[in-house]
C-alpha cells in the first residue's frame, strides 16, 4: 500500500512540475493565432496549437515565432506534493532519518540524488522544528522544511 501511495504521489508531482510559459509568455503559433484573446478555452487551444505542431520548440531554438529562452522560468502553481496525504508517513520517516515517504518529497522537491542522505539527516535533526506539536497541519511542516533548506548551504538551491 505504501508503495501505491508514492507512486502516486510521485505520479502527482511530476505530473505538475511544468513551469509557466516556457518560451515566453507569446511563444508560439496558438498565442499569434488567439492574440488578445483571453479565457480559459482560447489558452487551451492556443496551448493544444503549439504543443501539436512543436512550433513553440522550434521557436526557441531558432528565436523565432516570439519565443526566447533567455528568460527564467517560474511556477505560479500549488506546492509540488501533496504532504498532507502522507503527513503520518512522513513524520515516522523523518523520526527515523530514512524512508519511502522521506525519499518521495526529496524526490519531488527535486533534491538530487547525491544531496538525498544530507536532506533526510537534516529533516531527522529537526523533527522538533517540523512536528513542534501534534495538531501541526502539512503546510507548517512544508514551510518550516523549506526554512530549514533555505538555511542550509547545501539544499538552498532546491527550496528557492
Amino acid at each position: 500500500m505504501k508503495k501505491i501511495l508514492m507512486a502516486s504521489v510521485l505520479a502527482t508531482a511530476s505530473a505538475s512540475s511544468f513551469a509557466v510559459v516556457p518560451g515566453g509568455d507569446s511563444c508560439g503559433w496558438g498565442n499569434m493565432l488567439f492574440e488578445g484573446k483571453s479565457g480559459l478555452p482560447v489558452h487551451v487551444v492556443a496551448s493544444i496549437t503549439n504543443g501539436t505542431s512543436g512550433n513553440n520548440t522550434l521557436g526557441m531554438t531558432s528565436g523565432t515565432n516570439g519565443c526566447s529562452a533567455n528568460g527564467t522560468l517560474t511556477y505560479g502553481g500549488k506546492p509540488l506534493i501533496n504532504l498532507g496525504a502522507i503527513l503520518d508517513e512522513f513524520s515516522e520517516d523523518v523520526a527515523r532519518g530514512d524512508g519511502e515517504a522521506l525519499t518521495a518529497v526529496a524526490v519531488s522537491m527535486g533534491v538530487e540524488n547525491s544531496d538525498r542522505a544530507h536532506f533526510k539527516t537534516l529533516m531527522h535533526n529537526n523533527f522538533e522544528t517540523l512536528f513542534p506539536s501534534e495538531s501541526v497541519n502539512a503546510e507548517q511542516v512544508m514551510a518550516s522544511m523549506l526554512d530549514l533548506m533555505r538555511a542550509d548551504a547545501q539544499l538552498a538551491r532546491y527550496a528557492a
